[in-house]
């Protein structure tokens, strides 16, 4: 009886032991696996560089085990390709076996073959399986060589949610199969998803995302150098190949230094994203993001229409149309689209009127040649009366081919840098009205500059009222011209000559360097009157641009408080774009709490302090600045310390401002950081001014705690931050969360109510949570403090669910699903 009662007892110990083990323990290394070896649970193979690594994995739940491809060395580790996306492994018991057909099974113990590749042939020599270090698992011939790519199986054929440089999206014309990118149905479950990233083959071929049968947005037909609707400064990073003949279409792309390492994801929510490995800073930038604004979205202006991001009204009926439902469009209801003014006269003959600079309209139900000239095509669309429009059908060495539109184009935008010329049809008497209309344009514009000369005038007489200064410095710096350095102001922001910022600076020196974030890199400089500076350069990999830089510098000169950090000017100089601020001896808030060593130097006075300032600054911009503004990336490493470590809200790329009383919008394209994002705007994109409640709380419990909340796990109960100190606040234990930093019982009092204000600014339901005015009463013990609910993503997993219900895993497995994270 001892002896079975020792047995049952290792068996429940070794039970115990296996489930708390890292997801991702080894114990063989493989290169090649030939027939009938395999790979069990805890086995890998490995790329010949070591650059890509593959075996069994989970997210959390060994009742789910997945095969899959990483990232070796890259943590935390990024899944770029699942073989049985659809079909998990119930435990630990899984095989991945080369059968003797050179089949590639996923073996479930009595339940037999879960995954296969389905060869279509049968291999009459020996097979083996390898991983290439683009990340392609192979089956090939033993004696076959891997330059030759005479593959009998390849991953590369099969993609997952990650589009890796070299991999194709391709559609056979003649045998049919086609490959595309389909997202992870959530951020732990890769089955198949509702997205899709793939060629649309119908018409002229473009690139484009879709949700089931409908688009979501396009990156647009192919000119002969890339996608209509793709950023120019690509051509920087990538070499993009595009096929299109009898047999296939297809599209891939490789890095111009190999040793760049790209990938592309399609998120669960539809959003797709290019990064790039930074080494330095040891995370994954985005270079492109899709879409990019509101004007990506698919027909959103409905048809006959064009849509400009930086005007005022973002949808506008092309010259000779007007909106369908009038009064349905000046409420921006743009659904309806527009309808010609004058109808065609296909006998008596029509016009063409030229736009420039446009991302061209949807091509699925286009005509295209590829040996007619423009002329050709303009006479070629005049013969039918169908034709609405043509272009060129490739850019290159002054244009080539015809492009045609049929009936209405849909889907048409300002392009953000370059863009395409196209021809849109109008009839005769709608050109000369055109004319009319761009003539008096001119004549108005002159008027216009009339105006403003006097108003320039006046404006010298008005620069003795401090709040004008400030108001047109702003406008200023929007401006790109470069001026010499002008006499400081205490409340007039700068415009700096670039070569001034150059030296300061070293010229950008490494060792100048304070940091880089998801505008770029920040460089410490000191003026020649001994002022230290911050510089934040615009980096061309940003996923940020001109919008968020305009965006900064608008809501910071208009903005003086204690708490935030005060901008001193901006330079624009060709493509550069650099904002002045003044310099933070002790840089961020996280360099200090997460550091084991640095912490200690934050008293808990000093922790609490920081915590008044930052719901102070907060407070300012949501009640007491000119504008209601909404931080929408409120975090510990936007919060910089003076000298006197008193905290100072940085960052203001992505903040909203609204006038009067309206504090709330929605957007599709949701920007800031996982961890510190509310439920309703990661999952919804809706945001208000709870949305920085929230991440102010997430910023209270991680001070407290010394913990961030994205990336710590408590490993007994597999919660994240908000989640821990939720269940130590029900289970009455509060203090436990609390950093290990001497305290005296007279400020413990103090820091369970802090923690009691951070646990109700991060409640799931905005309208639970408190507004910024109640926050600095409750820090003061000045009001009485209601019961808190359950938190957001109270689950632990490292990433959006508003559902709140327990994780049965630990995120620190560190498979990783990388969603739209700006900074």
């Amino acid at each position: 009886m001892k002896n079975n009662h020792k047995v049952l007892m290792l068996m429940v110990c070794t039970f115990f032991f296996c489930s708390i083990m890292p997801t991702f323990s080894k114990q063989n290394t493989f290169t090649t696996i030939a027939q009938n070896q395999f790979i069990q649970y805890s086995d890998t193979l490995v790329s010949a560089a070591g650059t890509f690594e593959a075996g069994f994995f989970n997210f959390g739940d060994p009742q789910r085990q997945y095969f899959g491809i990483w990232y070796k060395s890259i943590s935390p580790r990024a899944i770029v390709w699942v073989a049985n996306r659809n079909t998990p492994v119930q435990n630990s018991t899984g095989l991945l076996k080369l059968n003797d057909q050179g089949s590639l099974v996923i073996l479930d113990g009595p339940k037999g073959v879960v995954w296969s590749s389905n060869l279509s042939r049968i291999v009459v020599k020996r097979a083996v399986v390898q991983l290439l270090d683009s990340g392609n698992l192979i089956v090939k011939d033993a004696n076959s060589s891997v330059k030759n790519k005479d593959f009998v199986w390849e991953s590369f054929d099969y993609p997952g949610n990650t589009f890796l440089a070299g991999m194709k999206l391709k559609s056979n014309l003649v045998t049919g199969p086609y490959r595309y990118i389909r997202s992870w149905k959530s951020p732990d479950d890769p089955s198949d998803g509702e997205f899709s990233y793939q060629i649309d083959t119908r018409g002229f071929p473009q690139l484009v995302t879709a949700k089931g049968g409908s688009l979501l947005y396009r990156s647009g037909s192919w000119n002969g150098f890339l996608f209509t609707g793709i950023s120019w400064p690509m051509h920087r990073i990538y070499n993009l190949f595009f096929v299109f003949d009898d047999k296939e279409v297809s599209y891939r792309y490789e890095t111009l230094n190999r040793s760049i390492i790209s990938r592309t994801v399609l998120d669960p929510y539809g959003t797709s994203q290019r990064f790039i490995w930074s080494d330095e800073s040891q995370v994954w930038k985005a270079t492109v993001t899709r879409p990019v604004d509101q004007c990506d979205d698919y027909a959103l202006c409905g048809i006959n229409s064009n849509c400009n991001i930086n005007d005022i009204q973002m949808c506008e009926c092309l010259d000779g149309f007007t909106p369908k439902f009038q009064a349905k469009w000046d409420s921006s209801d743009w659904s309806g689209g527009c309808v010609r003014r004058t109808k065609l006269n296909c006998l008596n003959g029509d016009g063409f009127l030229k736009y420039t600079n446009m991302k061209l309209p949807d091509t699925s139900s286009s005509w295209f040649n590829r040996s007619l000239s423009l002329d050709e095509c303009k006479t070629v669309c005049l013969k039918n009366c169908s034709c609405v429009a043509y272009a060129n059908l490739d850019i290159r060495n002054g244009g080539s081919g015809c492009l045609l539109w049929f009936h209405s184009i849909v889907d048409m935008r300002k392009h953000l840098d370059r863009g395409q010329d196209i021809y849109i049809r109008l009839a005769f008497s709608e050109l000369d009205h055109t004319k009319n209309k761009m003539n008096l344009g001119t004549k108005l514009a002159a008027i216009f500059l009339g105006v403003m000369a006097f108003i320039i005038g006046l404006t010298v007489l008005l620069l003795v009222t401090s709040t004008f200064r400030k108001k047109l410095g702003c406008i200023k710096k929007l401006i790109p011209w470069n001026h010499k350095k002008e006499k400081k102001e205490d409340d007039f922001p700068t415009v700096f000559d670039f070569s001034t910022i150059i030296n300061v600076t070293d010229n950008f020196s490494y060792q100048n360097k304070l940091g880089e974030g998801g505008f770029g890199p920040v460089y410490k400089g000191v003026l020649a009157d001994g002022q230290e500076i911050a510089v934040k350069r615009l980096a061309e990999t940003s996923g940020q641009g001109t919008k968020e830089f305009k965006n900064e510098v608008k809501l910071m000169a208009t903005l003086q408080h204690r708490n935030l950090v005060k901008l001193l000017g901006c330079s624009i100089h060709q493509d550069e774009k650099l904002l002045i601020y003044e310099f933070m001896p002790n840089r961020s808030l996280d360099y200090f709490i997460f550091d084991t060593s640095r912490s200690k130097l934050l008293d808990w006075r000093k922790r609490l302090e920081i915590i008044d300032g930052i719901a102070r600054g907060l407070l300012y911009l949501h009640q007491d600045s000119t504008l209601r503004i909404i931080h929408r990336d409120l975090k510990t490493s936007n919060i910089l310390l003076d000298i006197d470590m008193i905290p100072k809200i940085s960052d203001f790329g992505l903040a909203r401002s609204f006038m009067g009383d309206h504090a709330e919008a929605n957007t599709n394209r949701v920007m800031g950081t996982y961890g510190y994002m509310p439920p309703e705007y990661a999952v919804h994109g809706y945001f208000s001014t709870k949305s920085d409640v929230f991440s102010f709380g997430v910023v209270v419990l991680e001070i407290i705690s010394g913990r961030k909340n994205r990336g710590f796990c408590d490993p007994q109960h597999h919660l994240n931050l908000l989640g821990h100190a939720w269940r130590l606040w029900i289970e009455e234990r509060p203090e436990e969360l609390m950093a290990d930093t001497l305290y005296d019982e007279a400020i413990s009092s103090e820091i369970l109510r802090f923690i009691h204000v951070g646990l109700l600014c991060v409640q799931r339901k905005p309208e639970n949570r408190p507004n910024m005015s109640s926050v600095i009463f409750m820090l003061k013990g000045e009001k009485l403090l209601p019961k808190p609910c359950e938190p957001g993503f109270y689950d632990g997993r490292d990433y959006t669910n508003s559902t709140g219900s327990t994780s049965k895993g630990c995120s620190i497995n560190e498979a990783s699903i990388s969603l739209l994270e700006a900074r």
